[in-house]
C-alpha cells in the first residue's frame, strides 16, 4: 500500500482507463492551468517582505495587497467581461424581472478602493490565521437511541425521584455514551487563504467547522488546540466572538421583516464608526449595504419578505443570499460557510464563491467553505482542501495537488468527474474503483487513508506551515497586537473586553427598533389582538353592565374585576409559542456577536409597550365604563394603572419561563402548574383566611393577588352598597307583606361587613370582612407589582444569558423498537446488500416503471393576484416529456420553475392557467394527480413515522386496491435497498440528515409506481456530489426502463447534466429560452448558443455557462438580444411545436388507455384503518404530547383537590363544591391549547398528501378524532379519581364521570374544529380566549343566573355548552345534600320583643328556605340561608330532573363539533400554492 502522495508520475496517474464504460472515464479537454490558484508547497518561500501598520517585518506572512489586486484583477476578469463587451447595448434602467441592471457592479474595484481608503486614514487590519492541532470533538453516541413512547414516559416520572438519587449515587451509570465524531485534525489556514472542506455526508464537516469557529455548546467536548493570530479559543469566545462565524446551512431568518430590514439590523449593530472613514453614519450604512445587495444580485428584492416555508417571501435560493450578505455585514475575519450554495442556481454559485474569493484576497481574510456539488470553476477558486472520511482526517493540502495524490494512492481516475465530486467518491466504498493491481495495496478504510496521508508528503508540508506560521506569530507580538487594536477601532460605545461592536443599550435600542417593526408589520396580528380585546371587554361589560349599588353588585363588581384582570394576565400565557420559535435566530446572531442575549428580553419589553398599553386602554375603558364601576378620572386610571402593571408581572413571568424551559410542552406544563395556582390562591375565589394553612404562603407569592387587591381596593373604597331585597334577613321574599323593605332593628344585612342597624355598608368594611383586605393598602399593593415585574425583567436577563438552550441542543437519530417482522426484514436487506457489494445481485427496476403515454403543454401562461392586479410568472412556455425520456427543468433563482413544474401537476390552486395540457394527446383526467408523482421541494412528511412506515403508507394507499398487501411490502423493500436506506428503515423522519429526508421524499413517490410522470423538484438540493450523480444515475436508468421524468435541478456537473436527455430552460419572468435536446458532451445545447452568439468553451461547464449566457448571475447577458425573444424567432422553436404536433397526431391514433376515473385507490374503510393507526401511533410515539395533557389533568385535579380537601356540609363548602365543579369547564382551554397546533401540523402533511389523492379529508378528520379518544378517556379517568373522591363529592360517580368524559371529548372537538376553521396556529390561539370567555361568563357561575342580564339569559346562556355542564353536575352532586351552616355562617337577627325566632321569621323561611338553629329562642335568632342543595341551585334555574337531558346536549355538542371538523377539513385547507 502506498503511504506517501504519489507524484502525477505514479502508476495510472491521471490516465483514464478507456476499458471502463462509465461516462466518468471518458476523455475530456485537459484543464487550463493558468486558471488552477496559486498555492501550494511550492509558494512557501516566495512571499514578499513587507510590513504591517506598526512597523513589524511580515515575512512570511500571506501575499500583499499589491499581488491580491493583481491576481484578482484577472479573476475577477470573469466577472465583468461579458458584460463589458454588452454594455453599450444595455444602458438606461434595466429590467429586473430579466436579471439585467441599470448599473455595473465591479466588486474587485469597490473593495480596493475602500482598503485604500481605510489605509489613507491610518486604520488597522485584521489578519487572522488559524492554526488547529489534534482537534477532536466528541458527540453522544454508542448504541441506538430508540424513541420514548407514552407508556416509558409515563414509567420514567413515577421512577423519576429513584433515578434522580441513583443518578446522584453512582453518576458514571446515568452518562452519555461518548463517541469520536472528529479524529485528531492538524492544519493551517493563513490569511488570504480559503480551504474547501469535503466529504460525505455524516463524515464530520459540519462538526469540523462548528469546531473551526468555536462552536462548541453543542458537543459533549472539543479537544485538541485552535488558535487564531495565536489567540486561544477561550479569549476569542470571551473577546472577540464575532470575529469567527459559522453559516449554517439551513436558512433561518424573521419571515416577517424584509430583506433591506435585515440586513439594516446587522449593519446597524456591527457597522464599525463611520467618522473614521469620513462619512456620516447614514452614508456609511446605506453604502454597505447597497455594495453586499449588489454583490449577491438581490438589490430588487430589498422591500421583500424574506419569508420562509409558511410566509410567502423572496425565492429560496434569494434567501440563501440573505443568509449570505447577514453573514458579511458581521465583519468576521474567520468565516466557515456550510454548504452556502444550496438552492442556488450554478451560475449564482460560481458568482458567490468568486465574491468570496475576492473578498478573502483583499480583505485577506481565513475563509472555510464546505460545498456539495462544486463545479470544477468553483473549485478552481480555493488554496486547500481538506477531505474528512468518517471523521478522519485523510488529506490536507494544495487544492491543485489533491487529485494527483488520490491517484498515486491507487484510486481509478475519471477525468470527466469534478474534482470535488472525485476526491468525495474517494472516501465512498460503493463508488471508488481501484486502478489494475491496485486493487490491493491501496487504502480501503478511514483509518488506513489516515495513516497514509499522515506518513506521506502532504502531512510534512502542513506541519511544516503550521509551525512555520505559529513561530512567525509569536516572534511579531504586531501580527496580534494589530487585529486586537483593529477590532478596538470598530467599537461604538461597547467596552475594551467585550466581544461586541456597541454598548448594552445600543443593542437594545437596535433591537426595539426590530421588534418595532416587527409587530408593525405582524398587521393581521395587531388588528385580530385589538379586535378580540375590544370584543371581549364589549361582552364583559354587557354582561356586567351598570352594576348595582346595593349589596347584590357587591360579589358581581369583584367578579368584573376579576375578570378584567385574569384575561390581560393570561394573555400573556400565548407568548411561551414565541418565545420557543425565537431561539434558532437569537441563537445565530448572539454567536455572530450582534447583541447579547440579555438585551432581548429588556428590548422586547420596551418594544411591546405601546402596543399592549394601547390595546389595554380599550380594553379597560370599555369594561370600566360598562361596568359602571366607580365612574370618576382616579378611580379608572388608578383602575388602568393597577391593570396594566399585573399584566406587565405576568408577561415577565411567563416569559421567564420560555427561557427557562427547553422546549414548549415543558413549559406548557410549567404554565399549567402556576395558572390553577395563581387563579386559585388570587384571594377572589378563597379568602385568604379559609385557605389550607399549609398552602396560604402561596397567596402572598402570587402577583395576580396583588393586581386583584388593589383594583378592588381601588373600586370598594370609593363606594357604599346599599343593603336590599335577599341580602337583608328576613325579608318579604316573593309575595309577603310582613317585613320591612330597608334594613329595621329586627332584621340583618347578610353582606359581610355590614353593621347592624345601619341600611348601607362600606365597601372598605365589605372587602376588610369578605377578603381580609384594607383599602389604604392600594400603593403598597401597585409597588410591590412594580417589584415582581422588575424582578421577572431581571430573572429573563439572568436567564436568557444562562440558559441559552440553542447552544445546548444536540440531534440524536432515533429508531423505533424493532419487532420480529422488521428484524427479518432488516436482515434480509443487509444479506442483499452485501450480495451487491460482491457484484452477485443486481437490482431490477423494470417492475417500478408503467409510463407508456406522451405529456405535452403548450402556451402555457400563470398570472397571479399581487397588490394593484396581477403578475405574470410563465409566458408562453412550450415543451413535451416522452416516456423513457429524463428531461430537466432549470433557470436562475425565482425564474419560475417550481412555478411551472406546480403548474405542470397540477398543484396550483390560486391564479389563473392559461395554455393547453394533454396527457396522450387527451386533456387530462380526474386519474392524472393519482396517476402522477410529484417529489416537492419542502421535505413534507409524518415526523414520527419510521422510513418503512413511510413507504408503506404510500404504497398502500397508492397503488391500486387489487395488489396485495404482500406484494405492496416486497416492493417497498425494493425501494428501501435502491435508495440504500436499509441502515436507516426503522430511523424516525424527524431525526433524518437532509440527505437522507430527500431520498426519503423520492421514495415516497416511487413507492406510489406512478403510471403517467415523475415530477421532483430539485431532488439533488443538499445532497454531496456523489449522492447526486447516484440519485440521477438512478433516475436515468428509470427513464431508460420507460419512465417519463421531469425535474428541476441546480447546480449539476457537466457529466450530471449530460445524463438528461432534454431541457427546458427558463430565464427570470417564466420566459423560454431553451427547449431541446442536450446530446453527448451537451453538443446540442453548445451549438445553439454558438450560433447565437455565446461560446462555451471546452472547459466550460455547459449547466453553468448557459446560465451566465442569458444573464442569471451578477454578470449581463451576452449579445445585444434578449435570450428569449432569440428563442421565439429561432428554428428550434418552430421545431419544438412541430415535434408537439406530431405527438398529439400520433398518440390520438391510439386507443384512450385512461381507467375508469376514480378519486382514489383505494375505499374509505381502508383509508380510515390506516390513517387511523398513524394517527394513534404518531400520538404513542410523542409522549410530550400526551403526557403532557395527562400531567396537566393530574396536577390541575390535583391542586383543587388539596385546595377543597374533604369537604363538608357548610355554606362555605358548598360554595367550594360549585367552585371544584366550575373547574371542570377549564380542561376544554388547555385541551384546545394542545389540540390546535397539532392538528394544523398535521394538516400541513395531509395537504402534502392529500394533493396525490392518498386519503380522503373526511378521514383525515375522522382519524385525527379516533386517535385522541383513547387519551382522552385516561385523562378523564385520571381528573376524575383525583377530583371525586379527595373532596369528598356525594354525587352519582356514575354521571359525574361521564361529564367529565364528555367534557373531554368536547374539548379534544372543539379543538380539532377551530384548527380546521384556521389558516394558522396563531390565528386559532386567537379564537381561545373569546371563546373561552363566553363559554365560562355566560354559564350562571361567574354571573348567576337571576343577575344576568334578560338580552343574554335569553339566548347565549341556553346555547353555551357548559350551562349544561355545570348545571348537570351541580344538580348531581347538590341534590338532597343536607347543608349544616359553622357557627359563624348564621345570619344573626333580633326578633320583636315577645316573639321567638320561629313566631317572627317562619314566614319568611317557608317561602325562602333555609332553617332556623335555634326556633324558639327570643334573641339571637341564627338563620342558615340553606336546609338541602336543591335550594342553592333551584333559584340559579337548574332542575335535577334535566341531569340526562344536560349529559346528552353536551354529546351533541361534541358531534357537532366534529361534523364542524370534518367541513373544516374538507373546504378550507389553506394550502395556496
Amino acid at each position: 500500500m502506498s503511504t506517501s502522495g504519489a507524484p502525477p508520475s505514479a502508476p495510472g496517474a491521471l490516465a483514464p482507463d478507456t476499458s471502463s464504460d462509465d461516462d466518468r472515464t471518458r476523455a475530456t479537454t485537459p484543464i487550463d492551468p493558468s486558471l488552477l490558484p496559486r498555492s501550494g508547497p511550492s509558494d512557501l518561500q516566495e512571499s514578499e517582505k513587507r510590513e504591517v501598520g506598526n512597523g513589524e517585518p511580515l515575512d512570511p506572512h500571506p501575499v500583499d495587497l499589491r499581488g491580491a489586486k493583481e491576481e484578482f484583477n484577472a479573476l475577477a476578469r470573469t466577472l465583468t467581461q461579458r458584460s463589458h463587451a454588452s454594455r453599450a447595448a444595455h444602458a438606461g434602467p434595466g429590467d429586473v424581472e430579466k436579471g439585467e441592471a441599470g448599473e455595473e457592479f465591479d466588486l474587485l474595484a469597490y473593495l480596493t478602493a475602500d482598503v485604500e481608503r481605510r489605509e489613507e486614514r491610518g486604520l488597522k487590519r485584521k489578519r487572522v490565521g488559524v492554526v488547529w492541532e489534534d482537534l477532536t470533538v466528541w458527540g453522544i453516541g454508542g448504541k441506538r437511541v430508540h424513541v420514548e413512547n407514552f407508556l416509558s414516559a409515563i414509567l420514567n416520572s413515577i421512577l423519576f425521584i429513584p433515578l434522580c438519587l441513583l443518578q446522584l449515587l453512582r453518576p458514571q451509570r446515568f452518562r452519555a455514551t461518548p463517541k469520536a465524531i472528529l479524529q485528531p485534525s492538524s492544519g493551517v489556514l493563513r490569511p488570504g487563504q480559503m480551504c474547501l472542506v469535503l466529504g460525505r455526508p455524516g463524515s464530520g464537516c459540519t462538526t469540523f467547522l462548528k469546531a473551526i469557529s468555536n462552536r462548541r455548546g453543542e458537543y459533549l467536548e472539543v479537544g485538541g488546540r485552535v488558535e487564531y493570530a495565536g489567540i486561544g479559543a477561550e479569549e476569542m469566545e470571551k473577546r472577540f466572538r464575532g470575529e469567527v462565524v459559522y453559516n449554517q446551512e439551513d436558512d433561518i431568518h424573521l419571515a416577517t421583516l424584509t430583506v433591506h430590514d435585515t440586513l439594516s439590523f446587522a449593519l446597524a449593530l456591527k457597522m464599525p464608526p463611520a467618522q473614521r472613514l469620513g462619512l456620516t453614519r447614514h452614508e456609511l450604512h446605506k453604502e454597505i449595504e447597497s455594495t453586499t445587495l449588489k454583490m449577491l444580485n438581490i438589490q430588487h428584492t430589498a422591500n421583500t419578505l424574506v419569508g420562509n416555508e409558511f410566509v410567502r417571501g423572496v425565492s429560496g435560493g434569494e434567501r440563501k443570499r440573505v443568509s449570505i450578505a447577514e453573514m458579511m455585514a458581521s465583519r468576521a475575519h474567520v468565516s466557515a460557510w456550510d454548504n452556502s450554495t444550496r438552492g442556488l442556481d450554478a451560475s449564482t454559485a460560481l458568482d458567490y464563491t468568486r465574491s468570496l474569493r475576492v473578498l478573502t484576497d483583499v480583505l485577506e481574510q481565513t475563509t472555510f467553505v464546505s460545498l456539495y456539488q462544486a463545479g470544477e470553476n468553483i473549485y478552481r477558486l480555493f488554496d486547500k482542501v481538506l477531505i474528512i472520511d468518517q471523521g478522519r482526517q485523510v488529506f490536507y493540502g494544495a487544492a491543485t495537488e489533491a487529485r494527483a495524490y488520490f491517484v498515486g494512492l491507487g484510486f481509478k481516475d475519471f477525468p470527466r468527474q469534478t474534482t470535488a465530486d472525485y476526491l468525495t467518491g474517494c472516501t465512498d466504498p460503493n463508488e471508488r474503483e481501484y486502478q489494475e493491481g491496485w486493487e490491493k495495496r491501496a487504502p480501503r478504510t478511514p483509518e488506513e487513508l489516515e495513516q497514509a496521508f499522515r506518513a506521506g508528503k502532504y502531512w510534512t508540508i502542513m506541519e511544516q506551515e503550521r509551525k512555520e506560521y505559529e513561530t512567525f506569530v509569536s516572534t511579531n507580538e504586531g501580527v496580534q497586537q494589530e487585529f486586537r487594536d483593529a477590532v478596538l477601532e470598530e467599537k461604538r460605545g461597547a467596552s475594551r473586553g467585550s466581544p461586541y461592536t456597541r454598548s448594552f443599550w445600543g443593542q437594545v435600542k437596535a433591537l426595539t427598533c426590530r421588534q418595532f417593526k416587527l409587530q408593525l408589520q405582524d398587521r393581521f396580528g395587531l388588528l385580530t389582538s385589538y379586535g378580540t380585546a375590544i370584543v371581549l371587554a364589549i361582552i364583559i361589560g354587557s354582561a356586567f353592565l351598570n352594576l348595582p349599588l346595593t349589596a347584590a353588585g357587591g360579589f358581581t363588581r369583584g367578579s368584573v374585576i376579576f375578570v378584567a384582570l385574569l384575561l390581560n394576565a393570561l394573555d400573556a400565557f400565548g407568548e411561551l409559542p414565541t418565545m420557543m420559535l425565537g431561539r434558532p435566530i437569537l441563537y445565530k446572531q448572539t454567536t455572530y456577536a450582534f447583541y447579547r442575549s440579555a438585551a432581548l428580553p429588556v428590548a422586547n419589553t420596551i418594544a411591546d409597550i405601546p402596543f399592549s398599553f394601547a390595546r389595554m386602554t380599550l380594553f379597560d375603558i370599555i369594561v370600566y365604563f360598562m361596568a359602571g364601576l366607580s365612574r370618576n378620572a382616579g378611580g379608572f386610571f388608578t383602575f388602568h394603572l393597577i391593570n396594566y402593571t399585573g399584566f406587565l408581572s405576568m408577561q415577565g413571568l411567563f416569559r421567564t419561563f420560555g427561557i427557562l424551559c427547553p422546549d414548549f410542552n415543558t413549559a406548557f406544563r410549567l404554565g399549567a402548574l402556576f395558572v390553577p395556582l395563581t387563579i386559585l390562591y388570587s384571594g377572589y375565589l378563597i379568602p385568604v383566611f379559609s385557605m389550607q394553612r399549609w398552602l396560604f404562603w402561596i397567596y402572598y407569592l402570587n402577583p395576580l393577588n396583588y393586581g386583584f387587591q388593589g383594583l378592588l381596593e381601588n373600586e370598594m373604597s370609593r363606594i357604599d352598597m346599599d343593603c336590599v331585597g335577599n341580602y337583608v334577613v328576613p325579608n318579604n321574599g316573593l309575595n309577603l307583606n310582613k317585613y320591612p323593605n330597608e334594613v329595621g332593628p329586627n332584621q340583618v344585612c347578610t353582606l359581610p361587613g355590614a353593621i347592624p342597624g345601619q341600611s348601607s355598608v362600606a365597601g372598605s368594611n365589605y372587602v376588610s370582612a369578605a377578603f381580609a383586605m384594607d383599602v389604604h393598602w392600594i400603593w403598597r399593593n401597585f409597588g410591590i407589582l412594580v417589584a415582581f415585574f422588575v424582578f421577572f425583567q431581571i430573572t429573563q436577563i439572568v436567564s436568557m444569558e444562562r440558559k441559552n438552550h440553542a447552544n445546548t441542543a444536540r440531534s440524536v437519530q432515533l429508531f423505533a423498537q424493532e419487532n420480529k417482522e422488521s428484524k427479518k426484514l432488516n436482515q434480509e436487506l443487509e444479506d442483499r446488500r452485501a450480495a451487491a457489494g460482491r457484484g452477485e445481485a443486481k437490482h431490477d427496476i423494470s417492475s417500478l416503471v408503467k409510463s407508456k403515454e406522451p405529456f405535452t403543454f403548450e402556451a402555457l401562461n400563470y398570472h397571479v393576484p399581487v397588490q394593484g392586479g396581477s403578475k405574470r410568472l410563465l409566458h408562453d412556455v412550450y415543451g413535451y416529456v416522452k416516456p423513457g425520456s429524463l428531461t430537466a427543468l432549470m433557470g436562475a433563482s425565482g425564474a419560475g420553475k417550481t412555478t411551472c413544474l406546480d403548474v405542470l401537476a397540477q398543484r396550483k390552486n390560486i391564479g389563473v392557467v392559461q395554455g393547453e395540457i394533454l396527457m396522450n394527446g387527451r386533456p387530462l383526467g380526474a386519474n392524472f394527480a393519482r396517476g402522477t408523482a410529484y417529489a416537492e421541494q419542502m421535505d413534507v412528511h409524518e415526523e414520527s413515522a419510521t422510513v418503512r412506515e413511510a413507504l408503506r403508507f404510500s404504497a398502500y394507499l397508492r397503488q391500486e386496491a387489487s395488489i396485495p398487501k404482500e406484494e405492496k411490502d416486497q416492493y417497498v423493500e425494493e425501494i428501501i435497498e435502491l435508495l440504500e436506506m436499509d441502515d436507516l428503515s426503522e430511523a424516525l423522519v424527524s431525526g433524518l440528515g437532509v440527505e437522507a429526508r430527500k431520498r426519503l421524499t423520492i421514495g415516497v413517490e416511487l413507492a406510489s409506481k406512478p403510471q403517467l410522470l415523475l415530477f421532483l423538484d430539485e431532488p439533488t438540493s443538499g445532497l454531496d456530489g456523489q449522492s447526486a450523480w447516484n440519485l440521477v444515475r438512478f433516475l436515468r436508468k428509470l427513464a431508460d426502463s420507460g419512465q417519463a421524468i421531469l425535474c428541476t435541478i441546480h447546480q449539476p456537473s457537466s457529466l450530471l447534466f449530460e445524463s438528461f436527455d432534454r431541457l427546458l430552460l427558463l430565464q427570470r419572468g417564466g420566459e423560454t429560452v431553451y427547449c431541446g435536446p442536450i446530446g453527448k458532451d451537451s453538443h446540442y445545447l453548445r451549438d445553439y448558443f454558438v450560433k447565437n452568439g455565446a461560446i462555451c468553451g471546452p472547459t466550460d461547464n455547459p449547466a453553468e455557462f448557459m446560465l451566465e449566457a442569458i444573464g442569471a448571475g451578477t454578470t449581463k447577458r451576452i449579445g445585444h438580444k434578449d435570450w428569449g425573444e432569440i428563442w421565439l424567432e429561432s428554428e428550434e422553436n418552430q421545431k419544438l411545436r412541430q415535434e408537439i404536433e406530431d405527438i398529439k397526431r400520433e398518440a390520438l391514433k391510439q386507443p384512450n388507455t385512461e381507467e375508469k376515473p376514480s378519486f382514489y385507490a383505494t375505499k374509505l374503510p381502508y383509508q380510515l384503518i390506516l390513517v387511523t393507526r398513524r394517527a394513534l401511533m404518531t400520538l404513542w410515539r410523542r409522549p410530550e404530547y400526551v403526557y403532557s395533557r395527562l400531567f396537566i389533568h393530574v396536577l390541575i385535579s390535583f391542586w383543587i383537590s388539596v385546595t377543597f380537601l374533604r369537604l363538608n356540609h357548610s355554606l362555605l363548602d358548598l360554595q367550594y363544591r360549585v367552585f371544584a365543579i366550575f373547574w371542570v369547564s377549564v380542561l376544554p382551554a388547555i385541551i384546545m391549547g394542545q389540540i390546535e397546533p397539532m392538528f394544523i401540523l398535521n394538516r400541513m402533511v395531509f395537504i402534502r398528501e392529500a394533493s396525490s389523492r392518498m386519503y380522503s379529508p373526511v378521514v383525515f378528520a375522522v382519524g385525527q378524532l379516533l386517535a385522541e379518544i383513547p387519551y382522552s378517556f385516561i385523562c378523564a379517568v385520571a381528573y376524575f379519581l383525583l377530583m371525586y373522591y379527595p373532596m369528598n363529592f356525594v354525587g352519582n360517580a356514575g354521571y359525574a364521570f361521564a361529564m367529565v368524559l364528555f367534557v373531554e371529548l368536547f374539548g379534544v372537538s372543539l379543538g380539532q374544529a377551530i384548527g380546521a376553521l384556521s389558516p394558522s396556529i396563531r390565528i386559532a390561539a386567537l379564537f381561545n380566549p373569546f371563546i373561552m370567555l363566553v363559554l365560562t361568563t355566560f354559564c350562571g357561575v361567574t354571573i348567576p343566573y337571576p343577575t344576568l342580564g334578560k338580552f343574554w339569559r335569553s339566548w347565549l346562556y341556553q346555547l353555551t355548552p357548559f350551562t349544561r355542564l355545570v348545571s348537570g353536575l351541580i344538580a348531581n352532586e347538590l341534590y338532597n345534600l343536607p347543608i349544616v351552616c359553622r357557627e359563624s355562617e348564621y345570619s344573626v337577627f333580633q326578633p320583636p320583643s315577645g316573639q321567638t325566632c320561629e313566631q317572627w321569621a317562619g314566614d319568611f323561611i317557608s317561602q325562602v328556605g333555609g332553617y332556623l338553629a335555634n326556633n324558639n329562642a327570643t334573641s339571637n335568632c341564627q338563620y342558615c340561608q340553606y336546609r338541602v342543595g336543591q335550594e342553592f341551585y333551584t333559584p340559579l334555574n337548574i332542575d335535577y330532573s334535566h341531569r340526562e337531558r344536560d349529559l346528552w346536549i353536551l354529546f351533541c355538542y361534541f358531534a357537532a363539533n366534529f361534523v364542524i371538523t370534518i367541513i373544516g377539513s374538507r373546504f378550507l385547507r389553506y394550502a395556496k400554492r
